[in-house]
């Protein structure tokens, strides 16, 4: 029989292992030209929930989680109610090797060489004034447990939010928010990485300093899956569309890395309206609009 103490064990274990990330979200890469993958799923909000362990037990980042359930508190989402988990999505246009990262997305793809399938992982990426670029480059080294060296402005600013000054060098460690493994990147002056994080937040969202931030599992997987000279690739896609082998045609928007609707390539229903469908008399212009003015990060079908 179950007494009070064994209830509430049982819930806080349940709560534990609902905030501790699953494994990298693995897929076949589909054949034939399409690149619709995964398939939608759904969760029943419990009591006590929030979008953060949610999408941390689903693999996925904060952000997706929140743009695919407008309008829900991600803070205290209503018991009973039922969210959309952004678990399908149509691949990027790029071609399918190394490491893709597409910015607006928040999303890593490691296509695993030799095989069919994909891996997918959120991301966090450079905030506002520290945007992560984009690029074409490549992992030039692969270090454990990295020590961490902020730059000049770094500690500038944060001397200036926090009031104290940071340490020249953080060396490896529980205080490090590199994490315990780091992708160093062939990029510009080599200061980009793919790395871990000593926080419980910030994967899926804007946050870093311009690097990307993985979960610690995913980091530690990834890393024992690449080398040196593994191609890495960072774009800039935050319209997906794709004219499937039985004709169907998807659409996926995700919010510009920009608010600035001034330049064109910020604009969605700018950028929408060059999107080429393969067969685009069979489109319904209505849902690509509703879709471009309302990013919600999962694919629809636009089909009349």
């Amino acid at each position: 029989m179950f007494t009070r103490v064994n209830l509430t064990l049982l819930t806080l274990i349940s709560a534990l292992l609902l905030a501790v990330p699953v494994a990298a979200n693995t897929y076949p890469i589909p054949k034939n030209g399409a690149r619709l993958i995964g398939t939608q799923e759904l969760y029943e909000v419990k009591t006590g929930d929030y979008f953060h362990a949610i999408a941390q037990s689903h693999n996925i980042g904060l952000i997706a989680l929140m743009d695919a359930n407008p309008g829900i508190d991600p803070f205290l989402p209503p018991t009973g109610s039922v969210l959309k988990i952004p678990s399908s999505m149509l691949l990027p246009d790029t071609p399918y090797t190394g490491i893709v990262i597409n910015l607006p997305e928040l999303r890593l793809y490691y296509f695993e060489k030799g095989s069919n399938k994909v891996h997918v992982f959120p991301v966090g990426i450079g905030r506002q004034g520290r945007a992560t670029p984009v690029m074409q480059t490549e992992i030039k080294t692969r270090i454990k447990n990295p020590s961490w060296t902020p730059t000049e402005k770094i500690r500038a600013d944060y001397v200036a939010q926090y009031g104290r000054e940071l340490p020249p060098v953080v060396p490896a460690g529980k205080d490090n928010p590199l994490g315990d493994y780091a992708l160093q990147l062939a990029f510009g002056d080599n200061s980009y990485l793919i790395h871990g994080t000593n926080q419980n937040f910030g994967v899926g969202m804007r946050v870093s300093a311009g690097c990307i931030r993985m979960n610690p599992k995913d980091i530690a997987w990834l890393f024992e899956q690449v080398a040196a000279g593994v191609p890495v690739r960072v774009i800039n896609q935050p319209i997906k569309v794709s004219t499937e082998p039985n004709g169907e045609n998807i659409l996926e928007v995700h919010a510009p890395l920009s608010a600035n609707e001034d330049k064109r390539e910020d604009n969605l229903l700018w950028v929408g309206d060059r999107v080429k469908f393969k067969n685009r008399d069979k489109v319904n212009n209505r849902k690509v609009k509703e879709a471009l003015l309302s990013p919600q990060g999962i694919p629809v079908n636009v089909d009349i």
